[in-house]
């Protein structure tokens, strides 16, 4: 039986003449977590973005859960299952933790359940149960990452999208976020990660692909790419 979730096939992307993504293909199976590893402007947010909506390819397709998405814009594919976390922790400043998520349910599958969500995301996450009244503005960069991530599991998602989710983290709160990641898995939900993280994030992954200059170079699973020279030197600095 076919498992396979997301599938981008041969995009093409671009910001007006500029090229971004070329002839990029990965699939993403039910109940795994796959990583996108690459240098900074490999293109992996664009990927991200287009998969969701933001963007769409030049060329090329996107399916999910055996439905084109190629030309969806976000509102429509939130409501397929499609949920991203966008790098940077985005949160609403002015609203407390509790409107903050509240935000996330706003489609109609999820309000339905939109109590039972608030469990799992504090159980997932006790520190926000204790600043729930407080504002997202006065939350610590790693509470505001917690926050953000929570938010984008109200919607209720089959398939979550995680941007960066460690940049500018203290190690020790690196930890934790990988650890909600690994929680957020064995729950249940699929996860495609970008991270610049490469040690951690193939240590989690079932399965990872290298992205440079806007192409897949490599794939593998974790423990594959971890052994491979090329990324041992070009991102382990081993």
């Amino acid at each position: 039986m076919d498992q396979t979730l997301l599938n981008v096939s041969g995009i093409d992307v671009f910001y007006r003449d500029v090229q971004v993504l070329h002839d990029v293909s990965l699939n993403v199976q039910k109940g795994e977590i796959v990583t996108v590893i690459g240098p900074n402007g490999a293109g992996k947010s664009t990927l991200l973005r287009t998969i969701v909506g933001f963007e769409h390819p030049g060329k090329g397709s996107i399916s999910f859960n055996g439905t084109s998405i190629d030309f969806l814009p976000p509102e429509k594919t939130v409501r397929l299952g499609l949920t991203i976390v966008p790098e940077g922790a985005r949160v609403f400043a002015d609203m407390s933790v509790l409107d903050n998520l509240k935000m996330g349910s706003y489609i109609k599958s999820a309000r339905a359940t939109r109590e039972e969500s608030l469990e799992l995301v504090f159980d997932l996450f006790p520190r926000l149960r204790e600043r729930v009244d407080q504002k997202g503005g006065t939350l610590s960069g790693g509470e505001r990452q917690m926050l953000a991530i929570g938010r984008a599991l109200m919607s209720k998602p089959t398939l979550l999208l995680l941007d960066e989710p460690s940049l500018g983290l203290a190690p020790m709160l690196v930890n934790s976020v990988f650890q909600a990641v690994e929680n957020i898995a064995a729950a249940g939900l699929t996860v495609l990660l970008v991270e610049q993280n490469v040690h951690f994030s193939l240590e989690l992954s079932n399965r990872a692909y290298v992205l440079e200059n806007g192409r897949v170079v490599m794939e593998g699973s974790g423990p594959e790419l971890m052994n491979n020279d090329h990324i041992r030197k070009s991102y382990l600095a081993l």
